[in-house]
């Protein structure tokens, strides 16, 4: 991509006296037409680059400019390296690596020694994400709409966007544009976008505003919620919110507390504990919690007798090992609701 390529140049530059186009070109495997294209567009970024023409000429970066070569620390490089070795765990390929590999020529040990971050921001959703982040990257620099089917919350729908953003953000990848239904900037999640395609259609950009992604901004907390855990939950609880969102009980228990902004979510995410989780407040969601524990209680209901039958023809240990399965699963049918369950 062309900024890799302007980043690959760059550090070169910093790291040697002068370069010729013929060396960058066949380098980055581009024309030198393509090279003096990135030079301009280094030069319109503030960067002082001279360019010498004859025998001896080259490009470089002014002599005066190029004294502050500690302007990247040691530290502050293998940084900049582990980020952009994360983006081959996303693609699936080894483009970032070859890309340090070039930049590595010719500089000492500064972009060398022991790799102590290795970064993964690959998903399960890993083969369909990386063709999603290719195509969407390209439509961002080509400035052509993306079309794609969308599965939202609210429902689902076509949707046509002006792409700005590619984002990583909650363990997730996001595009941020402007949706040309909304008349908005909106914020879309890769793994919920389907039949994306990069449209004929280009745009002129338009001030594109940075999305505020504060956690308070995109997930304003409206829900006050307090319930007790089982203490063998304490590693998930510690893992999802940190280790200051509960107080342990003398019983051994855990008092959670925090602010959710979604009340399916939270209804979802309590159901999740099964029955080690007790929700206290807000007590209006403990009569839903239990009204979904009902419906579920009816759905599997009715396979309770075909287990029973099934049952017949069992050990005795194995029937205590099934027993024990389909209270745990089922809730319970026979009145031990509430040791099950929990939110009563």
């Amino acid at each position: 991509m062309k900024i890799d390529r302007q980043l690959g140049i760059l550090s070169i530059l910093l790291q040697k006296e002068s370069v010729t186009a013929p060396y960058l070109s066949e380098m980055f495997e581009v024309s030198r037409r393509t090279i003096n294209r990135d030079i301009e567009d280094l030069c319109r970024a503030g960067i002082p680059i001279a360019t010498r023409q004859g025998i001896n000429g080259g490009i470089s970066i002014m002599a005066g400019y190029k004294i502050d070569r500690t302007m990247l620390t040691r530290a502050e490089m293998q940084d900049i390296l582990a980020g952009l070795r994360s983006l081959d765990s996303v693609n699936g390929t080894n483009k970032y690596g070859q890309l340090m590999e070039k930049l590595s020529v010719g500089s000492s040990d500064f972009l060398m020694g022991d790799q102590s971050i290795l970064i993964d921001l690959s998903s399960w959703y890993k083969d369909s994400l990386a063709e999603k982040i290719e195509l969407i990257r390209g439509a961002i620099e080509q400035n052509r709409e993306l079309q794609f089917f969308y599965y939202a919350p609210s429902g689902e729908s076509d949707r046509a966007i002006e792409p700005y953003y590619l984002i990583f953000r909650w363990s997730s990848w996001y595009v941020w544009g402007w949706c040309k239904s909304r008349e908005d900037f909106r914020l879309f999640k890769l793994n919920r976008m389907d039949k994306v395609q990069m449209s004929e259609n280009v745009f002129s950009g338009r001030e594109a505003v940075l999305p505020d992604l504060r956690d308070e901004r995109v997930f304003p907390g409206g829900i006050k919620v307090k319930a007790l855990f089982e203490a063998d939950c304490k590693w998930r609880l510690v893992e999802e919110f940190g280790a200051n969102c509960f107080e342990e009980q003398k019983d051994g228990t855990l008092l959670f507390q925090a602010d959710y902004t979604s009340k399916e979510n939270l209804l979802t995410w309590l159901l999740t504990f099964r029955d080690k989780a007790e929700l206290l407040e807000p007590k209006e969601l403990r009569a839903e919690l239990l009204q979904s524990i009902l419906r579920m209680e009816k759905k599997y209901g009715s396979g309770k007798y075909r287990i029973r039958s099934k049952q017949r023809q069992m050990t005795e240990e194995e029937r205590s090992v099934w027993n024990q399965d389909v209270v745990f699963c089922v809730g319970n049918v026979s009145g031990r609701r509430t040791a099950n369950a929990r939110a009563v």
